[in-house]
C-alpha cells in the first residue's frame, strides 16, 4: 500500500472515531486486584492539557460506570481518572473503542492508620494489623519475646503458653512473615531473645492462603514477630550453662537465624530443675487440627491411677532429668515455595511422690480411697515433620509428612487402703500420616480444592500389677504372682474430598464432596500369672477382639460472605455414615447406618471502626467410638474395671454463642464479652458401681442430657500517665448433668466462678513491678442432697525488678496460694524466688545467681471438687534450688 493511501485511510479512521465519540459514551468497569467489583469509586473525565474535569460519575454496585462524551472534544485529548478510598489513583487514556477498564491496587491510606505516640508506648493500627513496639514495653530483665508479649495491652498468655488477643486464641506466630513452627509457637516465645524483635504485630481476620483471600470468611487472629534488620544478618544464640545445689544443672545451647530466605530455631536443652521441656512442644490448636482431619483415635487406655496435677508451675513440683534436641528449619525458594523441617527428640526421667484421699458421697453411703504413690516415668519421644508449601496468588499446595514415636515406661510403688501394690506400665505409641492440600484459582475467579489425608496409629500398652492385689476379687480368690493387662487399638484412616468455589461480588458459594474410612481393631486381655508361672485369663469376660469399620460419605454446601463489614459462613453438610463392628468372643455382629445434617453458622459484624459482634451456632450428630462398645472387661487402672454394652452411643450437640469485642486504639483500651450455651443429649449413660476396693463402669441404655453455660469477659488498658498495663477478667460456668451410681440416678449442678486482676508497671527507669490475683470458687450440688460443697481459692503473684545500674539487674518474686473448704483447715502456701544478674558487655557475657523457693517449701496440699467426689492431694516438692548460670551471647 502506497504511503498516500495509508495516510488517507488513517485520516478517515480518526474522523470516524471522533464522530462515534461525539455521538456515544465512555464505558468500563472498576475492580480490585482480586477481581472484586469496586463500587462508589469516583470516575473523572479530564482534559489532558488543562487537567480540568469535563465529566464525572461514580461506579455502580457491580463496578461499572458510564460517562457521556463531550461534544467538540477529541479522544486523544482526554483521560479517565479513578479514585477510591484504600486504592491507588489510576489514570488511563481514552481508547478508540470507548471502553476503559481499571484494576486498582491497594494503597495504605492515611485515614486507615492511627499512631499513638508519647514517651511510651507506641502502638500503630493499620487496618486489621496492630503493631506494638517491643522496645517500649521491654525491661532489662526480659530475656525472651514471650516475656514482652505477656505485658502487651489486649494480649493474655495462659499458664500453658496459649496466647489470646482480646479473649480469642491466636492461630499461630509468624516470624518475619513465615510460619516456621505451626501452632507449637511456645518454641519461639520461650527462645527468641526480645532484643532481636522490632515489633509484635496482631493480624486480625488472618487468611494465610493467598488463593482464598477475599473469597472465604476468616476471623483467625495471628501474631507476627518482625525481626530487626541487623538481627537478620547473623546467627543469634544465647548459650547458658548453670550448676547449683543440691546437685542441679541447667544447660541450653541454641542457634537461630531469621533471614528472608532461611529461618531456623535449633537448640539443645537439658535440666533437672523442674522445667518441663514438653511445654515447649504443646500444640495450642490441636482441636482445630483434629476437627479438620476428623479422625477419632483413642488416647492411652491404661494408667497407673488417677493422679491430679497440682495447680503450680512445673518447676515447683517436678523432679526431672530432661534433655531435648529440637530442630526447626525453613527455606524460602523462589515464587512462594517453602521447605520446612520440624523434628525433635526428648528423653526424660520424672519422679513423683504424692498421697491422695478420695471421698465419693453416695445417697446411702460414703466411699473413701486413700493411696500413696512413688512413681517413676521415663519417656522417649521422637517427632519428625517435613512440609512442602507453595503459596501463590493462584495456587496453594501444602504437603505434610509426619511421624511420631513415643516409648514410655512407668514404675509405681503404691500403698492403697493399707495394701502394698507394685505396678509396671509400658506404652509404645507409633504413628505416621500424610496430609495433602491443593487449592487452585482460575482466571474466571473459580477455585477448586483437592484434599487427601492418610494415617496409621498403633499403641500397644502393657501394665503389670504385682502379687495378690485384690485377690478377693481376682483369680477366684486364690493368691497369684502377677495381674497383666494388655491393650492395643491399631487404626488405619483416610479422608479425601474435592471442592469447588464460585466467588461473587458479595458471596462465595462452595460445593464439597468427600469420603473417609476408618478401620480399627481393639484387642485386650486381663491375664493372671499363677504362682507356678502358668498364665490364664482372669475370666471368660476379660478379653476383647473387636473389629470396627466406619465409612462416611458426604456432600457439603457452604456460603461465605468475606466482606469488610460483614463476614459470615453457613455450612450445610449432608453425611451418610455406616459403621460395622464385631467380636466373635461375644457373638457380636452389628451395624449402624445413619444420615445426618450438621449445620454450622458463624458471623462477624463490624459495628464500628474498631468494634465487632460475633455469632455462632452449630448442630452436630456424633456417634460413639470403639471405646464405647467393647464388652470384655478392661482394668483401666488398679481400681477401675470397665466394660460396655453392645450399643453405640448417639449424641446430638447444639451450641450457640455471642460475643462483643471492643477496642479503642487512641486510649489503648481492649475489652470483650462472650456467652456460649451448649446442650448435649445422648441415648446411653455410664453406670458406675462403687465399692471400697473397686469402681466398675458399664454403659447402659438411658436417655440423658447435659446443659452448660459459659460467660466470660476481659478488659485490658494501658495508662500512659502511670506507665502501667492493667488487666482484668471474669468467668462464670454452670453445668447440669446426670450420673448413675450404685443404681441411683443423681442430677448434679456444678458452678465455677473466677475473677482476676493484674497490673504491670514501670515505677521508674530502674524499678518495675507486676501483680496478678485470681480468685476461683467451685460449687457442686446434687438435687438428691448427696453433696453440697464449696471450694474457694485465691492465687497471687507479685514481682519487683530493680536495676541499680545498667550492668546489674535484681529480681524478687513471690506466689501465694490459699484454699478454703468448709469443715477443713485452710491451706496456705507462699513461694519466694530471687535472682541477681550481672552483665559484662565487652565479653557479651552474663552471670546470674538465682534461688528458687528459697523459703524451702517441701510439701503442697490441694483440694479438687467434681460432682460428688472430693479429692485431697499432698505432693512432695523439690524444695530450695540455688543455681549459678553463665550466659554467652552470639
Amino acid at each position: 500500500m502506497c504511503p498516500i493511501k495509508f495516510f488517507l485511510l488513517l485520516l478517515c479512521g480518526m474522523v470516524l472515531s471522533s464522530l462515534c465519540f461525539a455521538q456515544g459514551n465512555i464505558r468500563g468497569t472498576v475492580k480490585d486486584s482480586t477481581g472484586k467489583a469496586a463500587p462508589y469509586a469516583t470516575v473523572s473525565l479530564k482534559n489532558k492539557a488543562s487537567n480540568a474535569i469535563v465529566a464525572y460519575t461514580t461506579t455502580a454496585d457491580d463496578g461499572t460506570y458510564t460517562l457521556a462524551f463531550p461534544q467538540g472534544q477529541h479522544p486523544d485529548s482526554l483521560a479517565v481518572e479513578v479514585r477510591s478510598m484504600g486504592y491507588k489513583n489510576q489514570v488511563k487514556g481514552v481508547t478508540s473503542t470507548g471502553t476503559v477498564d481499571f484494576v486498582l491496587q491497594n494503597a495504605v491510606n492515611q485515614l486507615q492508620t492511627v499512631v499513638i505516640k508519647s514517651s511510651r508506648p507506641v502502638l500503630r493500627v493499620n487496618g486489621d494489623t496492630l503493631s506494638y513496639k517491643v522496645s517500649e514495653f521491654a525491661n532489662p530483665q526480659d530475656r525472651t519475646i514471650g516475656e514482652i508479649i505477656k505485658k502487651l495491652p489486649g494480649i493474655t498468655v495462659a499458664a500453658d503458653g496459649t496466647i489470646s488477643y482480646n479473649n480469642k486464641p491466636i492461630s499461630t506466630v509468624y516470624i518475619g512473615g513465615d510460619n516456621l513452627l505451626d501452632d507449637k509457637y511456645s518454641i519461639a516465645t520461650n527462645t527468641i531473645p526480645q532484643g532481636v524483635v522490632d515489633q509484635v504485630q496482631v493480624l486480625q481476620n488472618n487468611q494465610p492462603i493467598k488463593a482464598l483471600q477475599n473469597k472465604v470468611m476468616s476471623d483467625d487472629v495471628a501474631l507476627n514477630l518482625t525481626i530487626k534488620k541487623g538481627a537478620k544478618l547473623q546467627v543469634i544464640g544465647q548459650e547458658t550453662i548453670g550448676a547449683g545445689l543440691p546437685g542441679n544443672y541447667d544447660v541450653e545451647l541454641n542457634a537461630m537465624l531469621f533471614k528472608d530466605k532461611y529461618k531456623a530455631i535449633n537448640y539443645l536443652n537439658g535440666n533437672n530443675i523442674g522445667y518441663d521441656l514438653t511445654q515447649d512442644l504443646l500444640s495450642h490448636n490441636s482441636n482445630d487440627y483434629m476437627q479438620r482431619i476428623d479422625n477419632s483415635v483413642p488416647p492411652a487406655v491404661l494408667s497407673l491411677g488417677p493422679v491430679s496435677t497440682p495447680a503450680l508451675a512445673g518447676n515447683r513440683y517436678l523432679f526431672n532429668q530432661a534433655g531435648i534436641l529440637n530442630l526447626n528449619n525453613l527455606v524460602n525458594l523462589n515464587k512462594g515455595v517453602q521447605l520446612k523441617l520440624n523434628a525433635y527428640y526428648l528423653h526424660d526421667t520424672q519422679k513423683q511422690d504424692y498421697s491422695q484421699g478420695t471421698t465419693v458421697f453416695l445417697p446411702n453411703d460414703t466411699v473413701h480411697y486413700s493411696e500413696t504413690q512413688h512413681n517413676r516415668y521415663v519417656p522417649d519421644i521422637v517427632h519428625a515433620e517435613f512440609t512442602l508449601n507453595v503459596n501463590q496468588d493462584k495456587i496453594y499446595l501444602n504437603d505434610a509428612l509426619l511421624m511420631d514415636a513415643n516409648r514410655s515406661a512407668w514404675n509405681s510403688d503404691l500403698n492403697t487402703n493399707s495394701s502394698l501394690v507394685g505396678q509396671n506400665f509400658k506404652d509404645n505409641a507409633f504413628s505416621f500420616s500424610n496430609e495433602f492440600n491443593l487449592i487452585k484459582s482460575f482466571k474466571s475467579n473459580y477455585v477448586i480444592q483437592a484434599y487427601s489425608y492418610f494415617s496409621h496409629t498403633a499403641e500397644p500398652e502393657n501394665r503389670v500389677i504385682q502379687p495378690n492385689f485384690n485377690d478377693s476379687l481376682f483369680n477366684h480368690r486364690n493368691p497369684y504372682a502377677q495381674l497383666i493387662q494388655n491393650v492395643n487399638v491399631p487404626t488405619w484412616y483416610t479422608h479425601n474430598y474435592f471442592s469447588f468455589k464460585i466467588p461473587g461480588n458479595v458471596m462465595t458459594k462452595s460445593f464439597r464432596a468427600g469420603f473417609s474410612i476408618q478401620s480399627q481393631t481393639l484387642t485386650s486381655g486381663l491375664n493372671v500369672v499363677q504362682n507356678n508361672n502358668s498364665v490364664r485369663l482372669e475370666s471368660d469376660s476379660a478379653v476383647n477382639h473387636l473389629n470396627w469399620m466406619k465409612k462416611k460419605a458426604y456432600t457439603e454446601l457452604a456460603f461465605d460472605i468475606p466482606g469488610d463489614r460483614l463476614k459470615a459462613n453457613l455450612t450445610l453438610p449432608l453425611i451418610f455414615q455406616q459403621i460395622n463392628y464385631s467380636d466373635t468372643t461375644y457373638a457380636l455382629n452389628k451395624s449402624l447406618t445413619r444420615l445426618y445434617v450438621n449445620p454450622q453458622f458463624r458471623m462477624k459484624y463490624q459495628v464500628g471502626a474498631e468494634n465487632y459482634l460475633n455469632l455462632l451456632y452449630n448442630y452436630r450428630n456424633q456417634v460413639g467410638t470403639i471405646e464405647d462398645i467393647y464388652q470384655g472387661e478392661i482394668l483401666k487402672d488398679y481400681r477401675t474395671l470397665q466394660a460396655n454394652s453392645a450399643e453405640l452411643t448417639l449424641q446430638q450437640t447444639q451450641q450457640a454463642g455471642f460475643g462483643f469485642n471492643y477496642r479503642k486504639a487512641l486510649t489503648l483500651l481492649f475489652a470483650s464479652v462472650n456467652v456460649i450455651y451448649s446442650h448435649t443429649s445422648a441415648n446411653q449413660i455410664a453406670s458406675s458401681r462403687i465399692s471400697n476396693s473397686l469402681q466398675e463402669r458399664v454403659m447402659l441404655p438411658y436417655a440423658n442430657s447435659t446443659d452448660s453455660w459459659l460467660f466470660s469477659g476481659s478488659v485490658s488498658k494501658y495508662s500512659i500517665a502511670l506507665s502501667t498495663t492493667f488487666s482484668g477478667g471474669i468467668q462464670w460456668q454452670s453445668s447440669r448433668s446426670v450420673e448413675l451410681q450404685n443404681n441411683a440416678l443423681l442430677p448434679f449442678n456444678t458452678e465455677t466462678e473466677s475473677l482476676s486482676f493484674g497490673a504491670d508497671t514501670k515505677v521508674t527507669d530502674q524499678i518495675n513491678f507486676s501483680y496478678k490475683a485470681t480468685g476461683i470458687q467451685t460449687a457442686s450440688h446434687s438435687a438428691a442432697d448427696v453433696s453440697a460443697f464449696h471450694v474457694d481459692q485465691l492465687q497471687q503473684q507479685a514481682s519487683v525488678n530493680y536495676n541499680p545500674m545498667d550492668e546489674l539487674q535484681c529480681k524478687l518474686s513471690g506466689e501465694h496460694y490459699f484454699t478454703r473448704q468448709q469443715g477443713d483447715p485452710d491451706l496456705k502456701y507462699f513461694f519466694a524466688d530471687a535472682s541477681a544478674r550481672f552483665r559484662i558487655k565487652s565479653w557479651k557475657t552474663g552471670l546470674e545467681l538465682s534461688a528458687v523457693n528459697f523459703l524451702n517449701v517441701k510439701t503442697y496440699n490441694a483440694l479438687y471438687l467434681s460432682s460428688n467426689t472430693l479429692t485431697t492431694s499432698s505432693y512432695t516438692l523439690p524444695g530450695r534450688i540455688v543455681l549459678l548460670k553463665v550466659q554467652f551471647n552470639l
